[in-house]
């Protein structure tokens, strides 16, 4: 192959040419004043100047440095760090290779075609692309193929590395056949550098978002309390492998007297920070229901806690509280998309208002809404990673949400499944998905038997203390409850209606009711000062009353009640032999 006319052409060099049978090399003359010698053209040299170009001027002194004139294409090319190949015709046939190229691969001889004389091409899949590089003659280029080394070094097998290739054409010149002109320059760039950094940037990445997730899950309930009277399941999955996590979170609390809280929220961003907020609200929120406070009055807490977590982590939540005395849903909603209601006749209800702004903002009063949830209802709360798509409208979401919601059925869990599904969330989803579903069961025959409430109106004065011990009696006999629980409850009976009629103001009313697992006892009032328990002195006639109550219940407590007033309620856990087998 001689490599005299295609060495011409290569961009950026001016050459005298070496012919196949001369060894010497014109070197770059210096100017010389006087007319110029002229002397024939050189076969294959780069001439000064062409018909139609301006001419080329002669170059001005330069530092001390190499010149480009005295290089060949193979001089050159053999200086090239990177991996270099030449190939020619239909069939790639190996003109060159440089030092580089064989330093990897092995030594090579030309005139084979690349199929047998370049195996490691064929290998990397670059053959197909080299015959589009000769139809098109544009340039093709892959990046980061792995490459192990053919050849050895002083400490053994070289290591395998990463090089980008690309496949450029080339008009040889050779003055064989049209086809043989045509060829093809294979540059390969070693980026094994770039690839191991991206490689243990990726690596760290996801050890970060592994640390968030791990941590984000086990600030989540490791498993949900289930209430008496509720059926609960709940969902979350993380965003895509590539995405950090966020800080969706839900909760369920059980807070006494068959009472329910459910929480879901989303604090805003992504990553380990978002995270660490989110168990930080979450923690806020457990405690804050202790206290038994309104769903309002505990987002107006919650509130100022984020605001002096982050000032700039802003995050949205739903607190709700279902009584099943009462059949509805008490929520307040700081800027979180509604609820979702479903009667049980299939129709679904948003409980959109009302809306306060998200926790962090400040200056706003949150208020309390509520909606039904009768037996045989069930609920979703949700965030907007089930419901947004960056294609459409959030309420686009919801609506869709809405429609498969109608007509999901089953347990909560397999809702929480059919839900997902049918919002299209996937592995890959973007954005991290958080789901609660309860349900409200409707009892009929044997386990319709476990659930009872039993109510009375206190009226007059001290007399109707012993008409409240009389009715409790009749009622817990009529439950079939062991003579020891009757006994215990007719005595809390007795010092709820005494500590009542004492410190309270009508209307009074005395509540049993009982469950599966427990039977609850409330006496309300309309005062709304909370009792306190006490250490009464040998010497005092009275405070004995909530002692009393918090030695033989298993557990009490009281609240304010809407409206104005208060209820003071305890419970009592049921035999084994009691609940539901």
């Amino acid at each position: 192959m001689n490599f005299t006319r295609w060495s011409a052409r290569l961009p950026g060099a001016q050459r005298r040419a070496r012919t196949d049978r001369t060894t010497s090399t014109a070197a770059a003359q210096p100017a010389q004043a006087g007319p110029a010698r002229t002397a024939g053209p050189v076969p294959g040299a780069v001439p000064a100047a062409r018909a139609g170009n301006p001419p080329v001027a002669a170059p001005g002194p330069h530092p001390a440095g190499p010149a480009l004139d005295g290089l060949t294409a193979p001089g050159l090319l053999g200086r090239v760090p990177a991996l270099i190949a030449v190939l020619h015709g239909p069939d790639h046939r190996l003109a060159y290779v440089n030092d580089a190229y064989a330093a990897v691969f092995g030594p090579r001889h030309p005139g084979a075609p690349a199929r047998d004389s370049l195996p490691e091409l064929a290998e990397l899949g670059l053959l197909p692309l080299m015959d589009q590089v000769l139809r098109s003659g544009k340039p093709r280029t892959v990046k980061s193929r792995r490459v192990t080394p053919a050849t050895t070094t002083d400490r053994g097998r070289a290591r395998p590395g990463y090089y980008t290739f690309t496949c450029s054409p080339l008009d040889l010149g050779t003055g064989a056949g049209p086809d043989e002109q045509r060829g093809v320059l294979v540059f390969a760039a070693d980026v094994t550098d770039q690839v191991q950094a991206a490689e243990r940037l990726r690596a760290s990445e996801r050890r970060q978002r592994e640390a968030a997730v791990t941590l984000q899950r086990s600030l989540l309930p490791q498993q949900l309390e289930q209430p008496d009277d509720l059926r609960v399941a709940a969902t979350y999955l993380p965003g895509g492998k590539d995405t950090a996590v966020g800080g969706d979170w839900y909760d369920v609390i059980t807070l006494g007297a068959g009472r329910t809280a459910l929480v879901i929220g989303d604090v805003m961003g992504r990553g380990v920070r978002a995270a660490a907020v989110m168990g930080q609200l979450r923690t806020a929120v457990r405690a804050y229901a202790r206290l038994d406070l309104p769903p309002h009055e505990v987002l107006q807490l919650l509130d100022g806690l984020a605001a002096e977590i982050d000032a700039t982590q802003i995050a949205t939540c739903v607190y709700a509280v279902h009584d099943p005395n009462e059949g509805r849903l008490v929520y307040a909603s700081a800027g979180h998309l509604p609820i979702l209601v479903r009667d049980p006749d299939g129709t679904v209800h948003r409980a959109a208002e009302p809306i306060g702004p998200p926790l962090g903002t400040g200056g706003w009063l949150h208020t309390s809404g509520s909606v039904p949830l009768t037996p045989g209802a069930s609920a979703v709360l949700y965030t907007d990673g089930l419901v947004e798509r960056r294609s459409e409208d959030i309420y686009e979401g919801v609506a869709a949400l809405e429609h498969a919601f109608a007509g999901a059925t089953g347990s909560p869990q397999v809702m929480c499944d059919r839900l997902i599904r049918a919002l299209g969330v996937t592995q890959e989803h973007d954005d991290d998905v958080a789901v609660l579903v309860l349900q409200h069961p409707a009892r009929t025959g044997h386990d319709a038997e476990l659930f009872h409430n039993a109510a009375l109106e206190l009226l007059g004065g001290v007399e109707a203390a012993p008409r409240a011990r009389a009715f409790a009696s009749g009622v817990l006999a009529s439950w079939r409850f062991p003579t020891d629980l009757r006994d215990l409850g007719v005595l809390a009976t007795s010092e709820l209606v005494a500590n009542s009629l004492q410190h309270g103001t009508p209307p009074m009313r005395l509540r049993l009711r009982r469950t599966d697992r427990r039977l609850i006892i409330e006496v309300t009032d309309g005062d709304d000062h909370l009792p306190r328990r006490r250490r009464a002195e040998p010497a005092d006639e009275a405070g004995r009353g909530i002692s009393i109550i918090a030695t033989i219940a298993s557990s009490w407590g009281s609240r304010r009640t809407p409206g104005g007033g208060k209820a003071v309620w305890c419970e009592f856990a049921l035999p084994t032999g009691h609940r539901r087998g």
